[in-house]
């Protein structure tokens, strides 16, 4: 088996937010950030610990029908134990019945650190690009 890049690590970290949000597993969206994380979204709100962005997360998604978030184009710089991150994110949320919804697109910019754990994000900030609501069909 070969040892992983850093930049396919953190790869990783950014699936394991959307994979995490859109399963609703919080364990494994936890690992995204460090305990001390702090998180930007503009209008949406700032978060100061991991605890925090978890707690908005759980709510913000407890009343959501289907959730697709996906993050693409991933530009990735190291420097020894620390690294920066942009990705683009085009997110679906649905309401509960799946019948309307709110499309977001923007991208995030983040700070991440290596831990005895591996890459973690410990600051992002979101920038909102396009916000509009759907209906299928």
């Amino acid at each position: 088996m070969t040892d992983r890049t850093d930049e396919e690590q953190i790869g990783d970290v950014l699936v394991r937010y959307a994979t995490g949000i859109d399963r609703r597993d919080w364990d494994l969206f936890r690992t995204v950030f460090t305990e001390d994380c702090e998180l930007d979204y503009g209008d949406i709100g700032v978060w100061r610990g991991v605890d925090a962005v978890v707690d908005f997360m759980v709510t913000a998604h407890d009343m959501a029908g289907h959730t697709l978030h996906r993050i693409t184009n991933t530009t990735v710089s190291v420097d020894r134990d620390t690294a920066t991150a942009r990705a683009y994110v085009d997110a679906l949320i649905m309401s509960q019945d799946n019948s309307s919804g709110v499309n977001a697109a923007g991208f995030y910019d983040d700070e991440l650190a290596r831990t005895p754990a591996g890459w973690r994000i410990a600051r992002r900030r979101f920038t909102t690009v396009l916000v509009r609501t759907v209906t299928p069909g």
